[in-house]
Order: C-alpha cells, then structure tokens, then sequence
C-alpha cells in the first residue's frame, strides 16, 4: 500500500480557491472579523476612521485592530511576529483582506489607541451579556502580578540611594585622604593629585544626583520609583519573588466563567481593590444586585461596608490573627466582642472595656485591670495588660468573614472561578510580561488578552455559527 500523496507543487490549477474558500464556515477567525465590524469604532476612540483627502492613505483602523485581537488571541503579541502573520498566514490575509503594515505601524497603532483597545475589550463583554453568557449574580474577584518592562535594577528606593550615597562619600573620604598624603610628598606626587582630583570631582557630581533623587522621591511621597517605567512597582510575586510589575484585577462571573470586569493597578497587594471591582462587575453586568467573592487579601471593612451600601454582598474570609510576639499566647479569636456592651471577654472570664481610640490607625484599644493576678496571664501576654484592637470597620470585616464560613463551597468556587481565567491568559501571553511601558498602555495590552480569553471560551460555549448569527443581528 503506497502513501498519501499531495498535489505538486508546481501544478498549476484551472480554478484557485479564494481565500473565503480556504477557510471553513465554522471557522473562529470569522467571529473576529464579524465582531470587529459591528463597532463604532470612531465612538471607541480611533482615529482616522474616516479617509483622509490628503497625504498619503492609512491603513484602516478595523483592519489593525482585527490584527491584534487575532494575535491576541492565537499568542501573537509582538507587531514584528503579527506583521509576519500578515504576509504568511490565510488567515490572517483573509482577515485583514491581504494588506501588509510594517511592524512599526502595527506597534503605532497599539502605542495611539489605549484607551479605544479597552473599549473594544468592555464592547464584547456587552456582547456576550445580551446573548446571556453572563449570570449576572455572582463574581469572584482575584489578582495576579504581571512583569513590566523593567529591570529590578531599575528600583530606586530611599534606602538603596542612601546606600549608594554612603558608599561615595567613603570613596570621597579616601580620595581626600590620599590627597593629603600626597601634599606631604615631594613635588613629584603633583601628576598623582590632580588624577585624584578629577576623580573626586565626578564622585561629588554622582553624590549631588543620587540627593537629588532621593529629595525627588521624598517630594512625591513615594517610598519606590522604577526608572524607565515610572507606573511600575516592585511586587511580591507568587513563584518568582519580588518583580518589578502591575497587579491584574478581574472579575470572573460564575455562570460560564467569561470575565466581566478588569482593571490593572501599581498597588502592591489586593487590599483596596474588593470595592472597585465588584462595583466594577455590577455596571458591566448591569445588575441591581451582586455576590462577590474574594481571598483573604481583600478583607478590608471599610470596602465592605460601602459593598452593602452599593447592594453587593461581599464574601470575604479574614486572615488568620497570631500574636507576633508569642505564638503559643491566646490569639486575638480567644477574645469574644460585645457588639451591645463595646467590650471583649478573655478566656479567664475578665471584661475588657474600651481604653482609647485612634483616629489615625482608625482602631480601638481594649484592655482590663485584671491581668495582674490573673492565673492564665503566662499563656496571654508577657507585658503588665494584654491589649486587644478592634478597627472601626471591624463589624463589616467580620460579617464578609461569616459569610465565608457558613459554606466552605464560597472559597471552592472562588477559586475554580478566579484562578483558571488568570492562567489560561498567562498561556496566551507566553511568557507573562508586558512589552509596552506604562500603566495606561499596559492596561490595553492586559484587555487585548481578557478579549482573547473571553473571545474563546464564547466560541467554545455557543459556537461559531451561533455568535455569527448573533453578531450579523448587531446594528452597525
């Protein structure tokens, strides 16, 4: 039996196919390409929508956004590889009918259109609402960092500027010390000064540059500042310790786990981010009500408070107290709180009564004249008092807490909900670093991928011919 055989390749053909014939029906890239067409581009904020009279014709807006969000979506993210894509891919050529930019107006365009490329993002996800892929009644809200475009050497913090100061003015200091040894030579020693001397010129010029930074930071109230990528911090991350990156937010709706919601952020943990996501989440999905569900990093009372204001239900456990100076002493669960009363009770029975506030820490101080002869206080405290705080917003805290106790499944499905989203992105990133500079123009890139994200598992659930159907029903 002999083996399949292609045609030759030199074998001229009567009748070619077109490029629509080469691509089947049920093809994804035609979702692409249907869905780029029902925007209003020019409302989303591209330009040159509309010809120019003069100068030289621009490619047109569509087709390059077609080209990223394909890119985007197959991990195509550089403008060299889409241009590559667009001179020998079909499908490529066919969606962008067979125009070939150059890598440098494909990165232009990506570089002019931030703020439009995430209205594209937020315009699928209105989509995929009115063709009910969203719930609408639950979201799980996570964080992942994302490397920037920078070096960890690039971190300037007033420790290391003071390092590096102290480390100058010890060369300065021996440079004067060598100059006075050579003042007390023979004349001879005068080539060997002035070859000191302009060394210690240039350490004074480098010290006044590392003050002047340092006094620029102080001015800007920043405790870190990255060179070269000003918007990025440097951030604790998951499996490679501290990265200079961005902290993704999204927020991941329980029906068919498309994401609703997406911000990218320079905080360095998740502990502000519970309120604008999930209100986030409730204007894209519109919805009068909303559970949404969080880890520990986003226990925060006061957020919570102002979700039950908004009418969302916030499920958020609480971390786990230790005392720091002890951890075989009683935690801060041993003590039970007295909403009626305003005091707590330790384990020996005792009442600890309000003793100060804090407007500041925005806490509460509790304590009891009782520890003195109390039999327990070797397991309590090593001090003359144990002292328990209580924020102002400890009500609200403990409420999310509750709510995430009373059913282990919340924490089950936050994470089934959450976490796979994050690391299929990461896969479409292939190596999940951004490759464009600063918050504003990271946070598009960030949108081209939750687009992808979306974009295929919309596919996956109705269908191409579904979404095509759906799509061609979209005024234009």
């Amino acid at each position: 039996m002999g083996h399949v055989e292609g045609r030759a390749r030199n074998q001229r053909l009567l009748l070619s196919p077109s490029l629509d014939e080469v691509l089947s029906s049920d093809h994804p890239v035609r979702v692409v390409d249907a869905f780029v067409d029902t925007l209003d581009l020019k409302a989303l904020g591209f330009s040159k929508v509309e010809a120019e009279e003069m100068g030289r014709p621009s490619y047109r807006p569509g087709d390059l956004a077609k080209l990223y969000v394909y890119g985007y979506a197959n991990r195509i993210r550089s403008s060299r590889g889409l241009e590559r894509e667009a001179r020998r891919n079909l499908e490529v050529q066919w969606l962008v009918n067979q125009v070939t930019p150059s890598f440098k107006t494909i990165a232009d365009f990506r570089r002019d259109h931030p703020e439009a490329l995430v209205a594209v993002t937020g315009a699928f996800v209105q989509f995929c609402r009115g063709q009910g892929l969203y719930g609408a009644e639950m979201v799980a809200i996570d964080g992942t960092k994302i490397e920037a475009v920078a070096s960890r050497q690039k971190v300037v913090t007033p420790a290391r500027l003071q390092k590096q100061i102290a480390a100058i003015e010890a060369k300065v200091a021996e440079h004067l010390a060598a100059m006075d040894a050579a003042d007390r030579e023979e004349a001879s020693a005068e080539a060997q000064v002035g070859d000191v001397a302009a060394a210690l010129e240039a350490l004074k010029a480098q010290r006044e540059a590392l003050q002047a930074k340092a006094k620029a930071l102080a001015d800007k109230g920043l405790t870190q500042e990255v060179e070269g990528e000003a918007d990025a911090r440097l951030m604790k991350t998951a499996r490679h310790g501290h990265q200079v990156a961005y902290n993704a937010q999204s927020a991941v709706d329980a029906k068919h786990g498309l994401i609703a919601a997406f911000d990218l952020t320079n905080d360095c943990n998740d502990h502000n981010q519970l309120l604008p996501m999930a209100e986030a989440a409730k204007e894209a999905l519109d919805a009068e009500t909303l559970t949404a569900v969080a880890d520990t990093g986003y226990s925060n009372g006061e957020q919570g408070l102002a979700c039950e204001a908004a009418d969302i239900t916030a499920i958020v456990p609480r971390a786990q107290t230790v005392n720091p100076r002890n951890p075989e002493f009683f935690t801060r669960e041993a003590f039970a709180y007295d909403e009626e009363s305003d005091s707590f009770t330790c384990p020996a029975g005792e009442t600890l009564t309000l003793a100060t506030l804090s407007q500041t820490e925005q806490k509460a101080y509790y304590s009891t004249k009782a520890c003195a002869g109390c039999q327990l206080k070797a397991r309590c405290t090593n001090a003359a008092r144990r002292t328990i705080t209580r924020g102002f917003y400890e009500g609200a805290k403990e409420a999310m807490h509750r709510r995430a106790m009373a059913d282990p499944i919340w924490m089950k499905r936050r994470r089934a909900l959450a976490e796979h989203p994050f690391g299929m992105m990461k896969a479409l990133m292939g190596y999940p670093r951004f490759l464009v500079r600063g918050l504003q123009k990271a946070r598009s890139e960030l949108a081209l991928t939750i687009l992808g994200f979306n974009l295929k598992r919309a596919i996956n659930i109705r269908g191409v011919p579904a979404l095509l159907e759906a799509l061609s029903a979209q005024p234009v």
